[in-house]
């Protein structure tokens, strides 16, 4: 299950599923890591003079290492920007984020992508994108790079949006070791959407889920089901809005299925027109989550949840 990559208008020309979303990867420095990694000329973070605003460093997680101040200083992705402490105090929300699942033949963990890891989440989405293009396996590593790119712009921009990876541990047939099962991308303001999104075209300032991938020998067991419960518990932890958009393509069933028993509905469909553009239609779907004290209590009914990708 994977999000059809948009790199020009010439592809999204497979007439195969297992895609959710609708990836857009257009970098806006292509190379750009010179430009995205500046060389602070100060090895702490600076405080404004108002006191609201700081410099800081992408996320770190606590568990990185025995000093998390240390691992956060040492990330090489600093943004160099002024966060509020609004922002600061989101950083720590995505910091902290944790949902898992037990299934009956193993377990899953969802958290915020770390630094170290953009590299097999890129490979993962690439190797998506590829199937879904038809593209021969020499191209994989290109379209890696480029989802790379993709992903390191992404997570600068955080805590306006955040990658979350999902890691799988099977226990049918002896203990096996945990592996990156699935990944899925969320945005929750216009700050952390793509400047040019997907039609029909969601709300510039509602959150928004988006390549979604599961890899493929891990489909079927729930994992995608999982994924999209963990990124509306993250949403309504970071996010005042309570509508969630979502795209999916026409041609998708079992995605749509998935949505539709998660309680997503269509609010928009793309012109037949869109065919000239040699893409694929797609529903806008969206959910409006409830209002609840305790945002761990959101359940995403359906039957057979070990049928879902």
């Amino acid at each position: 299950m994977a999000a059809t990559v948009s790199l020009s208008s010439t592809f999204d020309t497979h007439p195969h599923h297992h895609h959710h979303h609708i990836a857009h990867f257009k970098p806006r420095h292509a190379p750009y890591f010179n430009t995205l990694l500046p060389k602070p000329k100060h090895p702490l973070p600076l405080q404004h003079k108002s006191g609201c605003y700081r410099l800081v460093l992408p996320l770190f997680s606590s568990s990185d290492s025995p000093s998390s101040t240390s691992s956060f200083f040492q990330d090489p992705l600093r943004t160099g920007r002024f966060l509020s402490n609004e922002e600061l105090e989101k950083l720590r929300i995505l910091e902290n984020f944790r949902y898992s699942h037990e299934f009956e033949f193993g377990s899953m963990w969802v958290r915020v992508m770390r630094a170290e890891e953009i590299d097999i989440t890129a490979n993962l989405l690439a190797e998506s994108f590829a199937v879904s293009l038809l593209l021969p396996i020499a191209y994989v590593k290109l379209l890696a790079y480029l989802v790379k790119q993709y992903l390191i712009e992404k997570r600068a921009l955080m805590p306006h949006t955040a990658t979350l990876v999902g890691f799988y541990k099977g226990v049918d047939g002896g203990e096996e070791e945990e592996q990156l099962a699935g990944t899925v991308e969320v945005s929750f303001n216009k700050r952390g959407a793509n400047a040019s999104p997907p039609t029909p075209t969601p709300p510039k300032n509602s959150p928004y889920i988006c390549n979604m991938t599961v890899r493929e020998p891990l489909r079927r067991r729930g994992i995608g089901w999982n994924l999209l419960k963990a990124s509306e518990e993250l949403i309504s932890q970071m996010s005042l809005m309570r509508d969630i958009y979502l795209h999916c393509r026409m041609i998708d069933v079992a995605p749509f299925n998935m949505y539709t028993k998660a309680g997503y509905k269509i609010v928009k469909t793309d012109s037949i027109l869109i065919l000239l553009a040699l893409q694929r239609r797609k529903h806008l779907m969206c959910k409006k989550l409830p209002v609840l004290d305790d945002p761990s209590e959101i359940y995403l009914s359906g039957p057979d949840e070990a049928l879902h990708e």
